[in-house]
């Protein structure tokens, strides 16, 4: 069963623990999802089964949206309500003094110590955890867009819209250090990932979700032989990805110094 829908990950689990309860819901062996929530992270989750766990990069994700509440006073190890070292109450701010540290466009931060980056073969966060200091390299985000939802001190919940490979953990922490206070997250929500939106585990139509152009075949027979493709053959020749589709199945393709290349092939709709 090839499926493709949106899942709501709960509180206080991990993305890869959740993803064992829906493969014993659904009964598959092979799943995978799309954009690692952190364990006291909730929210929309993108997941694949069997052929569909290859498409992932082929799916349009951008922008990401979140709701964060940033807990101003708190200071924590992993910038979330977890590892809690250190509690004070600033004195509260206006609302225009916050407005002033919401930050749009392209940020450079450097990732928690507790994330998945990978530092010498091993994940950052696995270092933290043994009290060891890894040596994580400075990342670039885009912000689209930050509005305050509402602010009872020392609590600031915000909406943002952020590029792929964004920290809300790092940019609130940004937010924190132009107001001159230590801050963290006490809670974090993932409400969609381009157009997908949580919508009760609703199988969806993986075509209408890939980031490429459709392309035809003189002769989609080639389509379902996997015959190899030549250019003159295509409806469009420029250089690029594409997917192909006849009744039952669809095809990616790479168009490259005027040849082409299966990247997928004979992918079963749903």
């Amino acid at each position: 069963m090839n499926k493709l829908f949106v899942a709501y990950k709960p509180a206080n689990i991990s993305s890869n623990a959740f993803l064992g309860t829906l493969k014993k819901k659904y009964k598959v062996k092979k799943a995978g999802f799309s954009g690692t929530l952190d364990p006291f992270a909730k929210g929309v989750l993108i997941i694949a089964f069997n052929q569909y766990t290859k498409l992932f990069r082929f799916l349009d994700k951008t922008p990401k949206r979140y709701k964060a509440t940033i807990w101003l006073g708190a200071s924590s190890k992993s910038l979330d309500k977890h590892n809690i070292t250190e509690l004070s109450l600033p004195l509260a701010f206006s609302k225009e003094q916050i407005k002033n540290t919401l930050i749009k466009g392209e940020l450079e931060f450097i990732p928690p110590q507790f994330s998945a980056k990978r530092v010498q073969g091993k994940r950052a966060y696995e270092l933290a955890k043994r009290g060891e200091k890894a040596e994580l390299k400075t990342c670039k985000m885009y912000i689209y867009e930050c509005k305050i939802l509402h602010y009872m001190h020392p609590f600031l919940s915000i909406e943002l819209s952020v590029s792929e490979g964004a920290y809300v953990r790092s940019y609130c922490e940004i937010i924190a250090s132009r107001l001159g206070v230590k801050a963290t997250l006490s809670a974090l929500e993932r409400l969609s990932e381009g157009k997908f939106v949580y919508n009760d585990e609703k199988s969806l139509n993986v075509l209408e979700y890939l980031n490429l152009k459709q392309n035809s075949l003189l002769d989609i027979n080639k389509l379902e032989n996997g015959t190899k493709i030549s250019l003159d053959e295509l409806e469009i020749q420029d250089e690029g990805e594409y997917f192909i589709e006849d009744k039952d199945f669809f095809s990616v393709i790479a168009i490259k110094d005027k040849k082409v290349k299966y990247l997928l092939n004979k992918v079963e709709k749903c």
